[in-house]
């Protein structure tokens, strides 16, 4: 079983940059890869984000640039810098755990509760 618990959503202007934490515990987490969701109201689950405990990243194309997946292996946990948010990054933003190759096409073994981010114009 693995625990992820997000933190860092909150409140901010549209052109700031924020960085949200995802702290994953449990005996196994070291085997999964971690990724990055968001939902946004009335819209779908998106991927946004996923990196290995080796490193290997991958980003979504809408998000490649601006965006920014890392991790701490010391603390097992895996970090989201979103940088020029936008009015359209307000969403839920969702941690991950599951395979290097499958989770962008939604397939997770393990998901966080979710960290509400909102950008005001």
């Amino acid at each position: 079983q693995v625990q992820l618990v997000e933190s860092g959503g909150g409140l901010v202007q549209a052109g700031d940059s924020l960085r949200l934490s995802c702290a994953a515990s449990g005996r196994t987490v070291s085997s999964f890869a971690m990724a990055w969701f968001r939902q946004a109201p009335g819209k779908e689950r998106e991927f946004l984000a996923a990196t290995s405990w080796a490193g290997v990243k991958y980003y979504a194309d809408t998000v490649r640039g601006r965006f920014t997946i890392s991790r701490d292996n010391t603390k097992n946990t895996v970090y989201l810098q979103i940088n020029s948010a936008k009015p359209e990054d307000t969403a839920v933003y969702y941690c991950a755990a599951g395979g290097i190759g499958t989770m962008h096409r939604g397939i997770v073994a393990y998901w966080g509760q979710g960290t509400q981010v909102t950008v005001s114009s």
